[in-house]
């Protein structure tokens, strides 16, 4: 798996990083900040939700 996050899209609500707190942080400004561009399986699920739940689309899968 491979995400994408798009920081001028982000609106910093922080969904991401309470799906999947081991893949997603925020920055000082609170716009997204991966902490991986390839979770691992352990963390699929919970991307998935996080993309899921993102309000802005600012987060997506480019490659499963």
């Amino acid at each position: 798996m491979h995400i994408t996050a798009d920081r001028e899209r982000c609106v910093g609500a922080g969904q991401c990083v309470l799906a999947a707190p081991a893949v997603f942080d925020q920055d000082d400004d609170g716009l997204v900040a991966p902490l991986t561009l390839d979770p691992g399986s352990g963390e699929q699920e919970a991307v998935r939700q996080a993309v899921n739940v993102c309000p802005s689309a600012a987060i997506w899968i480019d490659k499963e």
